[in-house]
């Protein structure tokens, strides 16, 4: 292994070798003012504060034309103050039919078909991470943390937003109070700025400070904002109380639950933040998208709990924390004898608690800690004979720790450590993981090198010790990009307790190319073509694993019809190290030919659709895969769409694990057919209430023809006397209909109705009536909810009681929540 390690060395030291000076580019700025009396945002630039306010304005295109001046016929000018609350901003922006500013309603953080105005602060101004501020022409809000171009969109904030439509122009009137920001304690502020607009009907994009798309990320283009001084970091320290209520029915029974808890945020210093969930409801989260899984390796599901999405641009870091472990499946099952029979085998842990503390320093250095504690989980086993029903630990309570320290350096540039830690109480399972990441970007932003080493312990009757390195070079400027990297893992690498790994035990070397359109040419406003090859190895014994080689490809035309499509293959065929399921076992693979196709309409239009073909070829006789999907949607209104996607997948001759027989390894030959229906709708009734449907119906059976058995070399050797018990057809029926009411700013309540039910059953080939009739006799969960959380602001509550506070303008009052004189 020392030749690996070797090439990541060598690509460590090159990183300053490769370094290149700096563009010299001056960077636009604006210095503001501070007023005594707010303006009231309603959407009307009248107030007498806003007639000398600087005004921030030289828009400049920055898609797809990137770098022209944005016409006078969509001139925006925007005017920014500040006070000792927050910071104000009124856009107006020109458009010379005002009558056609896409403005469709959605819920909030999403963006439909609209035009909206585009806000980027960056307290620290270190031009890697941003607080980012959307409110569309329909009046809806969208906030996220942008760090280096990727976007954290489940970070919320609580701030002001009014939107008006004029004969000539439409207007957005913002307030950002101090306590969404972040920055540091100093006496004259320096921050980062960005702006753009989005004038939708030609899918334009226009930005203050000229963005550079041949290069770079979209941060290190900020400009600057000056003029804030003398201004208090607020007490950032708020409460969000809930309560909730669910009526479930199931198979017959009945059952009323009340909760209540609480999530509290509290801002330690400028930069640091503690969030806490106490006495946690995740009752209303989205459902799992279920499948059936006949792979060597488990399904990775998206988190769904808010307090696990929001924030977590640190915790991201090295892809080491995947949340659903956290309250997730046990960590062990239940010893049953051959008498014995499982009653209730708990699916999840409850979590008790759960905290996290994320900031950054003026320094640039991150830090990120969290901590979550859940609660003992016991199967609940019946003797056939006697019906006597005892009780088996599974998991006991569990400690997960994750600890994050992230030093940024230069525009682009970062050093990260890792760790993460899983204790459990008793003689159960432990694990410790450590991660070192290194990603350096050369002074002119265009090469980026990359190197990583995690290190991961398990520890239980023994301990087991594996580690992954990586490291690659990339350009990323320019028409042509390039990257060229290698990936190991040793065999006993396993980050499962608190991440989500699935193969070890290999090296990999992959390279790329591509080619790409900076500017519109022809018919086309961008074209991407891509280009990418990668050699697998099984490390340890080495074996040959596969050749793969990629092309995918996506144009988008000026009418913004999308195309594209792709070919892959294994020209070589496989080895594939995972599916016998046994350490040091492998099975033969035929080589395969992937070709695909997929477009889009123009989704500006009320009527869109997108569609995708994909057709596997092996190198054997009628064995192949098709997928087939459809993406109709429908907008009958601004207020009203809805949206349906269907997939039809069908593989022929397939091939896989099914069973052991002592020492033999059992494999099968079947046809498989996967079938997906999912319906989505949205009604909005304004920007703040909306009611929203899903439903997806999955089908998936397997039909076996033939059984094999497994040679050491790899082959497969048919057993025809062997009895084939192992076709299954699969099921799952959701539906969610969810009415929120965001009531007052951070607030919510929100009812839902949720039906499901699922349905597995060791057979195939069912008819159609057949299979909804079996799907149908299963029990249905039937539930009912209701939930209320309301947003406390600590500044709020104590000015309401401060009558010394009072003020004669109205609207600081109502922002700071304390009445009006009389």
């Amino acid at each position: 292994m020392k030749k690996y390690y070797l090439s990541l060395l060598i690509v460590v030291v090159s990183l300053e070798i490769k370094a290149q000076s700096a563009d010299s580019i001056p960077r636009k700025n604006i210095t503001i003012q501070k007023i005594i009396n707010a303006p009231k945002i309603d959407g009307i630039l009248d107030d007498e504060v806003w007639k000398n306010a600087p005004i921030a304005t030289d828009f400049v295109e920055r898609m797809p034309n990137n770098g022209v001046p944005a016409p006078d016929s969509l001139q925006t000018e925007v005017k920014i103050l500040y006070d000792d609350l927050g910071i104000y901003f009124g856009a107006s922006m020109k458009d010379p039919h005002p009558e056609k500013i896409m403005k469709e309603l959605t819920q909030r953080d999403n963006i439909g078909a609209d035009d909206f105005f585009f806000i980027l602060l960056n307290g620290y101004n270190d031009r890697q991470q941003s607080m980012q501020f959307i409110v569309t022409a329909a009046g809806v809000q969208y906030d996220a943390k942008m760090t280096n171009g990727d976007e954290d969109n489940s970070w919320d904030a609580v701030w002001y937003s009014e939107v008006k439509i004029n004969d000539d122009s439409w207007v957005a009137e913002i307030f950002i109070p101090y306590f969404a920001l972040r920055f540091p304690n100093k006496k004259i502020q320096e921050w980062g700025l960005n702006m753009e607009r989005e004038f939708h009907r030609t899918r334009s994009r226009y930005s203050w400070s000229w963005v550079d798309n041949t290069k770079g990320s979209f941060s290190i283009y900020d400009g600057e904002l000056h003029g804030i001084e003398n201004i208090k970091t607020p007490t950032r320290l708020s409460f969000q109380p809930y309560v909730s209520s669910y009526i479930n029915n199931y198979d017959g029974k009945t059952n009323l639950n009340i909760n209540g808890g609480m999530d509290l945020k509290y801002g330690i210093n400028d930069a640091f933040t503690l969030d806490m969930v106490l006495i946690p409801d995740f009752g209303q989260a989205r459902f799992d998208e279920t499948v059936l899984n006949l792979s060597a390796f488990e399904v990775q599901f998206a988190e769904q709990r808010q307090f696990f999405n929001e924030g977590t641009e640190l915790f991201s870091k090295g892809d080491m924390f995947y949340s659903r472990r956290v309250g997730g499946a046990p960590s062990s099952r239940a010893t049953v004898s051959e008498s014995e029979e499982i009653v209730w085998n708990p699916p999840t842990v409850d979590l008790i608690n759960a905290m996290k503390i994320s900031g950054r320093t003026d320094k640039g250095l991150g830090i990120g800690f969290f901590n979550a504690v859940t609660e003992q989980a016991h199967t609940e086993i019946r003797n056939i004979e006697t019906g006597e029903i005892r009780s088996e630990l599974v998991e006991p309570y569990a400690n997960y720790n994750v600890l994050v320290l992230d030093q940024r350096y230069g525009d682009n540039s970062s050093v990260s450590l890792v760790n993460t830690n899983t204790t459990r109480a008793g003689n159960f399972r432990d694990a410790n993981a450590t991660g070192l990441y290194l990603s350096h970007t050369n002074k002119a932003n265009t090469w980026n090198y990359r190197a990583s080493t995690e290190g991961s312990w398990v520890l239980q009757e023994n301990v087991k010790f594996g580690t992954e390195v990586q490291a690659g070079i990339s350009k990323i400027s320019g028409k042509n990009r390039v990257e060229a990297g290698l990936d190991l893992r040793t065999l006993d690498y396993d980050i499962n307790d608190l991440g989500f790994s699935t193969t070890t035990n290999y090296v990999r070397y992959f390279g790329y190319y591509g080619y790409r359109y900076l500017q519109p040419k022809g018919f086309l406003n961008n074209m991407f073509l891509n280009f990418n090859l990668r050699h697998d190895r099984r490390l340890e014994p080495d074996l040959f694993s596969m050749n793969l080689f990629n092309f995918n490809s996506s144009f988008t035309t000026k009418n913004f019809f999308n195309f594209g499509g792709g070919f892959e293959t294994t020209f070589t065929g496989k080895n594939d190290i995972y599916e016998p399921r046994v350490n040091g076992r492998h099975v033969k693979v035929p080589g395969y030919y992937d070709q695909w196709l997929w477009f889009s309409t123009d989704y500006r239009k009320p009527f869109a659709i997108e569609t995708v073909v994909d057709w596997y070829k092996y190198d054997e006789k009628n064995r192949s895969l098709v997928v087939t999907e459809i993406k109709p949607r429908y907008r009958f209104s601004d207020k009203f769409n809805m949206n349906y996607n269907a997939s039809y997948i069908v593989s022929s001759k397939e091939q896989g694990f099914v069973d052991f027989d002592e020492e033999d390894i059992i494999f099968g030959q079947r046809t498989r057919t996967t079938v997906i229906n999912s319906i989505g709708g949205n009604y909005i009734f304004n920007n703040k209430i909306s009611l929203n449907l899903a439903f997806r119906h999955y089908f998936s059976e397997a039909f076996y023809t033939q059984l094999y058995h497994l040679e050491e070399n790899g082959d497969l050797t048919a057993e025809p006397e062997r009895e084939n018990i192992y076709d299954v057809t699969y099921n799952t029926w959701n539906l969610d209909l969810r009415f929120s009411w965001w009531f007052a700013p951070g607030s919510q309540i929100t009812i839902l109705y949720r039906n499901a039910m699922d349905s597995y059953v060791e057979q195939s080939r069912q008819t159609f009536n057949e299979n909804f009739n079996y799907l149908f006799s299963h029990p249905q969960v039937n539930s009912l909810s209701f939930r209320l959380s309301y947003f406390l602001d600590y500044n709020r509550i104590r000015q309401g009681f401060n009558s010394l506070a009072f003020t004669d303008n109205p609207e600081k009052n109502r922002k700071m929540g304390k009445p009006n004189r009389i």
